[in-house]
């Protein structure tokens, strides 16, 4: 496959409501060490996406200013040092910015295979939940094996 030289992406020309989201030509981005090119086949829309596009969130220093912070599609590059993933694999990932373009670059560890079953748009809306859920019970809660959770609300 043959990655060009640009893409699509949707830009924010200004705060304000839906009609500020405008397609516009970008270098499609290049994978760093630890990173994998995903060509998007969908993204997810979040409420920070929102607040950003109304100009209350602006994104994180060294960040895409594309929207965009959950995506599915195929890896198409790796960058160097990744060693889980490879041209071809289905994923969806959690990104800091740049799902509403043709193509985002996203780190290895923050990417999940497709689950089973998924379509890519179905899976493009789960990595800001999965990794939220999974950072709190397990990193945060240390929720073990052979204990048990309440979550209520």
């Amino acid at each position: 496959m043959t990655i060009p030289q640009t893409m699509t992406a949707i830009e924010i020309s200004e705060a304000g409501g839906p009609d500020v989201l405008r397609p516009v030509s970008r270098p499609t981005p290049t994978p760093a060490t630890g990173e994998v090119l995903i060509e998007v086949a969908a993204a997810g829309v979040n409420r920070p996406d929102g607040l950003q596009r109304k100009g209350h969130y602006p994104p994180p220093p060294g960040a895409s200013d594309i929207p965009g912070l959950e995506v599915a599609g195929k890896v198409v590059a790796v960058g160097l040092g990744v060693n889980h993933l490879k041209v071809g694999d289905e994923v969806c990932a959690l990104i800091t910015g740049g799902g509403y373009a043709t193509y985002c670059v996203a780190p290895e560890p923050q990417c999940l295979a497709v689950p089973k079953g998924f379509s890519m748009v179905e899976a493009a809306a789960m990595p800001e939940t999965f990794f939220t859920v999974w950072h709190n019970v397990f990193e945060r809660g240390r929720l073990a094996a052979g204990e048990s959770i309440l979550i209520h609300g």
